[in-house]
Parts: structure tokens; sequence; C-alpha cells
């Protein structure tokens, strides 16, 4: 098993390239989430300000 980890020596570049996809990931899947509930919110607010 310890040798699944280490790769042959290139574990560091394996294991970071897997963390960087991984984070990518993630990004690009809350990143649209924020996006709509800020569009959601000025939508909102534009709406309130024109029934005035």
């Amino acid at each position: 098993m310890s040798e699944f980890f280490h790769m042959g020596g290139y574990a560091f570049y394996v294991w970071s390239s897997y963390s960087l996809a991984a984070v990518l990931l993630l990004v690009s899947w809350i990143q649209p989430r924020l996006r709509e509930k800020r569009l959601r919110r000025d939508i909102a607010r534009r709406l309130r300000r024109s029934k005035r």
C-alpha cells in the first residue's frame, strides 16, 4: 500500500494534480450557485424599488 501512495517517486505530482482537479471541480460547482443567489437578490431588490 505504501508503494501505491508513493507512486514510483511521482507521488507529489500525481496527488497535487488530483488535489487541483478536486478544487477546480468544487469551485465549478459552488460558483454558479453563489452567482444565482446574488442574481435573485438583485432582481428582488429591483422589483421592490420599482414598486415604489
